[in-house]
C-alpha cells in the first residue's frame, strides 16, 4: 500500500539554473551512528551538507536513543508529557503497518529482549532463563502502545522501551530523497548505512545506478559481492546475520539465531540475509528486519499477502551451502 509520507518541514536552500549540463557532485559524511555517500547530478551545485545536518538533528532530536534528551528517550525514561513531531507519527505509522503486515514479528519494542540476549549495548553474558524471559515479555508488543491524537504515546506498561533504530535510517534517507526533489534533482544515488534510494540514472555512465549485495561469507574486512542490481527509481535495504554467520560456520554449523519477539526465544534459522526493494525506504528498511525475525518459510508466505515489495533472501542449506531466492520482481534488476 503506499504510503505518502508527511516528511519533516526542512529549509531548502535555492539555486539558480545555468545552461549548463547537469554536473556529477558527490559528499560524504557521518551520520546516526554510520556513514552516508551522496551522488547526485545537477546544473549548479547544491549546499547539500547544511541541509543533511538540518536533517540528522531533527531526526536525531526526535527518535535517536543515544541521545539522552531526545523525544524517544525520554518517552522511555516515563515522560508522559511529549508531544511528538510529525517525523515521528510518520515512522510510528510505517512500524505499526509492517507489524500487522508481519503478524507482530517487526517489533519496536523488542529492545529489551535484545539487551537481554546480550546483542544490546547492555552486553549480557549470558543467556537468560525462561523466568527471565516471561517477566520481560510482559512489556513486549508494539499493540501494547498507542499514539494519541494528540500526537502523545501512551503505554500499558511504564516499562515499554520503543526503538526506531530497524526503521529510522530509511526514513532518514527517504527525507533526503525529498530534498533532493523539492530541489529538482532528477538523478541520485543516497546511501546511508548500506541502505538505499536510487532516482533517475547515472548520467555520467548512461545506465541505470548499480549497487551491490555483500556476500556473507565474506571474512572480516573484506568486501566481497553476492550480486549486483540496477536500482531504478526504488529504494533498497538489507538486514543480515553476517557476522552470527561466520562464527556458526567456524563451529560446524549452518544457521545463525534470532530472537521471535513473539516468544522471547532465540530460535535457529538459516536466513542469512534479506534485501528488500520498495517505493520508499522507511518500507524497505522495516521489512528487512521483519524477513530476519520471520525467516525463510514465513518470509515467503508474507510476501504473498503484501504488495510493492521484491526480495533477495540468502540462505543456508545443507552442510554450510549458500542458497538465493529472489522475486520475480528482484530479478528484473539483477545485472550479470
Amino acid at each position: 500500500m503506499k504510503r505518502y509520507l508527511f516528511l519533516l518541514v526542512i529549509s531548502i536552500l535555492s539555486w539558480s539554473c545555468s545552461e549548463d549540463s547537469p554536473q556529477k557532485y558527490s559528499v560524504s559524511g557521518a551520520a546516526l551512528g554510520t556513514t552516508y555517500h551522496i551522488s547526485y547530478f545537477s546544473e549548479a551545485e547544491l549546499d547539500v551538507e547544511t541541509s543533511l545536518d538540518s536533517i540528522f538533528r531533527v531526526i536525531n532530536n526526535s527518535m535517536s536513543t543515544y541521545q539522552e534528551d531526545s523525544d524517544i528517550s525520554r518517552i522511555n525514561s516515563g515522560n508522559t508529557g511529549i508531544v511528538v513531531d510529525s517525523n515521528f507519527v510518520e515512522v510510528f505509522k510505517s512500524s505499526e503497518e509492517i507489524f500487522e503486515e508481519s503478524e507482530g514479528y517487526f517489533d519496536p519494542t523488542v529492545g529489551l529482549l535484545v539487551n537481554a540476549y546480550g546483542f544490546g549495548p547492555a552486553g549480557y553474558t549470558e543467556n537468560p532463563q525462561d523466568h527471565e524471559i516471561d517477566s520481560l515479555m510482559q512489556y513486549v508488543g508494539f499493540n501494547k502502545i498507542k499514539l494519541t491524537s494528540d500526537r502523545r504515546i501512551k503505554k500499558e506498561h511504564p516499562e515499554v522501551y520503543l526503538d526506531f533504530n530497524a526503521i529510522a535510517k530509511g526514513y532518514a534517507i527517504d527525507v533526503i530523497a525529498l530534498y533532493f526533489d523539492k530541489n529538482k534533482v532528477d538523478n541520485y544515488l543516497i546511501e546511508l548505512g548500506g541502505e538505499l534510494v536510487g532516482e533517475g540514472r547515472n548520467i555520467q555512465s548512461d545506465s541505470p545506478w548499480r549497487v551491490a549485495i555483500d556476500d556473507p561469507r565474506q571474512e572480516e574486512g573484506d568486501r566481497t559481492f553476492q550480486t549486483v542490481l540496477a536500482l531504478k527509481n526504488r529504494a533498497l535495504a538489507t538486514s543480515g546475520n553476517y557476522r552470527k554467520f561466520r562464527e556458526d560456520i567456524l563451529a560446524g554449523k549452518a544457521y545463525v539465531h534470532t530472537i521471535n519477539p513473539l516468544t522471547g526465544k532465540a530460535q535457529q534459522s538459516n536466513l542469512l540475509s534479506a534485501s528488500v526493494l520498495a517505493e520508499n525506504c522507511t518500507l524497505a528498511d522495516g521489512y528487512a528486519t521483519a524477513f530476519m525475525a520471520l525467516g525463510l518459510e514465513k518470509s515467503q508466505e508474507m510476501l504473498e499477502r503484501i504488495e510493492g515489495v521484491d526480495v533477495y533472501f540468502i540462505y543456508a542449506e545443507g552442510e554450510n551451502e549458500i542458497t538465493v531466492y529472489a522475486s520475480e520482481g528482484f530479478k528484473e534488476n539483477l545485472q550479470e
